[in-house]
């Protein structure tokens, strides 16, 4: 069947479906003609008028039609409109060529045959004015040279990832960075070796936040603006002077994360917060709409959204052709052209635009009959226009009440050639040959010899640091107040909390059943009271405060909102009222992981964006964290933030009723992956205590380090033990201590099963002895598995308390490291092996988590190692049956201890065999 393309076209050109089947052409004819007499005898206005109301009439009557979110394609601002530039545009003209070249040699260098390090170069080609603009007029340093409002946090800029190579090459061109250093672009073991993308934990005095993780810096740099506000109006960071930049890609705004928080942008009226997007039509491997118009489906979503949409389509020469356009049939040819097409005319003649894009209409003919070829081929995109970028920079900067999006068409790989501009190929190329070069140096109209440029490395152009050129770039950044990008860490250690705030967790609950989670809740709560620190917390909440015990904070803390609140609460005559403030203190994000990630990221890491330490403890369903929103913890780590996460209701078990979407039994080994995070898996509230104490002082005391804690918690409630007399703290934070011996459980001594009775004479047998390990929810297990061995099987063990596998390893790994290049140095042991050398017996293992989380530190036991877990998906049920299903329970760990011994020769086989008929383990 032919495809009929007079009939369905799905261009998004006004909000309105096109692509629809005409079912009555002569009748829609009919109100064309109507319009087109209305446009004729009273004019455009009257027009308009009588359109939109015939859409309110629709929507009276039912009809759906939406509402109108995106306008014809061009640009938003007029010309009339547009406001002076102030700057000197032969200069910055003349700026850009330098790191245009700089960024596009700097990879061709990277990729000779001995490195092959790849990199890109389409993307900063497209976006070169973009970022220029932005440097020369409107991005605030760190500085404070002009004493502006908002002192020194400046403007926070993120960066679009592929980009980086011509922010490194601006950076050459202040004396910022060497030419040696771009030669070790993505070769960082040389010395000063540049990072391939914004990696703020590789150059921590040059990045601030890293965004190539497709889609988290749009929805990082939104939480980072909302965040701004939160210092304002708590009162503890004036940030009224600083605004959010977000550079991205056409492309990345495909990911949910690009267009997930929208929403809260809008609805917090975050003015501070702008969207650059780089329209240039093309992904990585082609057209983004191909078939459609990005540029107007982007709006309409912003639109939609509650955003300021500003375009800049095209450049100022097409300004005297629409000057013409009395009749709009040259917008009507822009919003119907696709964005295929238009990138098929980037590559191709004048003649064949002049045949293909303004041969379809003789009026359109007559508009460009006085051009050349040339010249049509010359018609450029808004998104190269210096002016018209800055008059969309300085409107969007000028806007109040709304964040604004900037959509700025563009061409992939502009000035790069022939061969590279608009290619569907062009972000994979890294290399020019000598004939591109060529080309490329005579479209920049640089000054460098052929002979230059037929060598082996083509060569880096500097025009001197007294050139006009570089003076003018020193004078406008010092205008802003200092270069960027740039990271400075101006944060002071926060004076340390009492000790006796963490004494209460340490002395026990006595006989009230408490689970860690609302232990941790608890010191939550005594420290935001301290004056040392408790202004600093942040409390961050997925929409499960009451889930937690955190709704007992909404009437001290109170629940941030920039409008206050607005309504009487309906539980409001409750002690634990909903209540919403400008000041308040927790941030609470809905149903939202990936939000409140976005808030955790950005109040961890104020001490280097705002210079004041703020500590975001973020509590959530433990399975929703690592597994959901693991790419924005490495995030997190990558941008050297730090702060608490909870992973409460932890472990695969202990959420008993929720099956197998909630229940997590892996968190802890994704944790293991990312070296910035520091997890802990308590079993104890003193043990809490210990660890949170240690986290406040080594992230925000006197150590000052750059990690973040993850502490599994759980919800379920038993008396809490008093920290036990001369328990080591140390021992504890190390991952690992002995919490009951044997010798002090209180457990009686009898000969072991199946022993027999020793022959006249000769000593009594030793009892079998057996060490068993354990963490969080799992030694309430292994405690029972003592009185089991004890009791039925006269089995001596002793029982370990296991606060951290992952320390243990890392620890471990740390003395390997060592060793392997230290050889003539004494050796060095790992804690683990040298906590357990000479424990009689078998080593047995067990967690809420599945096996390979104990099995980290396997190799560094020097006994007989085994371990249980809670491997697979979880399901519904109670937890004795849970626990007996994945065999982790106190029965499962004696009949576990008992085969250990078996292979030891201290028991009978078919002891084993009695303690599973015993315990019916075979009828889970």
């Amino acid at each position: 069947m032919a495809k009929d393309s007079g009939s369905r076209f799905s261009v998004i050109t006004d909000g309105l479906p096109s692509q629809l089947p005409d079912i009555d052409p002569s009748e829609t004819g009919e109100w064309l003609e109507s319009l087109d007499a209305v446009i004729d005898e009273q004019g455009r206005g009257r027009a308009r008028f009588l359109m939109l109301k015939l859409l309110e009439r629709a929507r009276e009557k039912a009809v759906g039609v939406p509402g109108l979110t995106s306008t014809d394609f061009i640009n938003t601002i007029p010309p009339e409109r547009e406001p002076w530039f102030p700057g000197d545009e032969h200069i910055e003209r003349r700026i850009r060529a330098y790191v245009r070249w700089n960024a596009a040699i700097m990879v061709s260098r990277a990729n000779r045959p001995e490195y092959g390090v790849g990199g890109h170069i389409a993307t900063y080609a497209s976006s070169a004015a973009l970022y220029e603009v932005g440097f020369n007029h409107f991005f605030r340093g760190k500085d404070n040279l002009t004493g502006g409002p908002g002192g020194d946090s400046g403007d926070q800029v993120f960066i679009q990832g592929h980009a980086s190579p011509g922010i490194y090459a601006r950076a050459f061109l202040e004396g910022r960075l060497t030419a040696a250093q771009l030669d070790a672009f993505r070769r960082e073991g040389e010395p000063g070796g540049l990072s391939s993308y914004p990696h703020p934990r590789l150059m921590p005095d040059f990045w601030e936040f890293p965004t190539v993780s497709m889609g988290l810096g749009p929805i990082h740099a939104i939480y980072q603006a909302r965040f701004n506000r939160y210092l304002l109006n708590r009162r503890i960071k004036d940030t009224s002077g600083s605004r959010v930049w977000a550079f991205l890609g056409d492309g990345e705004m495909d990911e949910p994360e690009s267009i997930g928080a929208l929403g809260i942008a809008a609805r917090e009226e975050l003015d501070n917060l702008i969207f650059v997007v780089n329209c240039n039509l093309q992904r990585l491997d082609g057209p983004v709409r191909g078939n459609g118009k990005i540029m107007q489906e982007l709006e309409s979503l912003f639109r939609g959204a509650g955003w300021n949409v500003i375009k800049v389509v095209w450049g100022r020469d097409w300004d005297p052709l629409l000057a013409k356009d009395t009749d709009g049939v040259l917008v009507h040819r822009m919003n119907t052209t696709p964005d295929g097409q238009f990138q098929t005319y980037t590559t191709s003649s004048g003649a064949y635009i002049r045949e293909h894009f303004f041969g379809a209409d003789a009026r359109l003919r007559r508009m460009v009959k006085d051009l050349s070829d040339d010249e049509l081929r010359k018609l450029s995109r808004g998104g190269h226009d210096y002016r018209k970028l800055y008059a969309a920079y300085k409107a969007a900067t000028e806007h109040a009440g709304q964040p604004t999006v900037i959509l700025a068409h563009t061409i992939k790989g502009w000035t790069l050639g022939k061969d590279f501009e608009a290619r569907n190929a062009t972000h994979q190329m890294k290399k020019l040959s000598k004939a591109d070069l060529k080309e490329f140096r005579d479209r920049l109209y640089l000054d460098i010899p052929d002979s230059e440029l037929e060598g082996p490395l083509p060569p880096y152009f500097h025009p001197g640091p007294d050139s006009e050129e570089i003076q003018y770039m020193r004078e406008r950044r010092a205008v802003l107040d200092g270069t960027l990008p740039r990271r400075v860490v101006r944060a002071r250690p926060l004076p340390q909390p009492p000790e006796s705030i963490f004494g209460d967790l340490r002395r026990g609950s006595g006989k009230q059943p408490v689970a860690t989670t609302m232990a941790f809740v608890r010191l939550l709560k005594d420290l935001i009271k301290t004056k040392e620190m408790g202004a600093r917390f942040v409390p961050v909440i997925p929409d499960e405060a009451r889930t937690f015990g955190m709704d007992a904070m909404f009437p001290t803390a109170k629940i941030y909102s920039p409008h206050g609140q607005r309504y009487e609460a309906v539980d409001r005559e409750l002690l634990l009222s909903y209540q919403e403030s400008e000041t308040g203190q927790m941030l609470h994000e809905g149903i939202n992981e990936a939000g409140s990630m976005g808030s955790v990221v950005a109040a961890g890491t104020a001490y280097a964006t705002h210079g004041v330490h703020m500590i975001p403890v973020y509590v959530f369903y433990s399975m929703f964290g690592f597994q959901r929103t693991g790419d924005q913890m490495w995030a997190l780590g990558d941008q050297l933030g730090r702060g608490f996460l909870l992973g409460a209701t932890a472990g695969r078990t202990t959420l008993n009723g929720e099956g197998l979407q909630h229940q997590d039994g892996h968190s802890l080994l994704l944790a293991s992956t990312n070296p910035a995070c520091v997890a802990y898996d308590p079993a104890f509230a003193f043990e809490v205590a210990h660890i949170v104490r240690d986290g406040l002082d080594r992230m925000y005391g006197e150590r000052d380090e750059d990690v973040f804690y993850y502490l599994t918690v759980y919800n379920e409630p038993f008396p809490q033990p008093a920290e036990p007399a001369g328990a080591d703290p140390a021992q504890i934070l190390a991952g690992m201590y002995l919490f009951r011996p044997f010798a002090e459980a209180g457990l009686p001594v009898r000969p072991p099963a199946e022993a027999g009775s020793p022959e006249a004479g000769a000593p009594a047998a030793e009892p079998p002895r057996a060490q068993l390990l354990a963490s969080g929810t799992g030694m309430r297990w292994a405690l029972d598995a003592q009185e089991l061995l004890a009791n039925d099987f006269g089995v001596q063990a002793d029982v370990w308390s296991v606060t951290s596998w992952n320390e243990l390893r890392r620890e471990a790994l740390s003395c390997e490291e060592h060793n392997l290049l230290n050889p003539d140095s004494v050796e060095r042991r790992p804690y683990v092996t040298r906590l357990l050398q000479g424990a009689p017996g078998p080593v047995i293992a067990v967690s809420d988590w599945m096996r390979a989380v104990p099995d980290q530190i396997s190799r560094w036991i020097p006994q007989d190692y085994s371990s249980l877990g809670t491997d697979g998906y979880g399901r519904s049920d109670t937890r004795a049956a849970l626990r007996r299903h994945f065999h982790v329970d106190a029965e499962s760990i004696t009949v576990a201890t008992l085969e250990a011994l078996t292979r030891h020769g201290a028991i009978k086989a078919t002891v084993v065999e009695d303690a599973i008929h015993r315990y019916r383990l075979r009828e889970a």
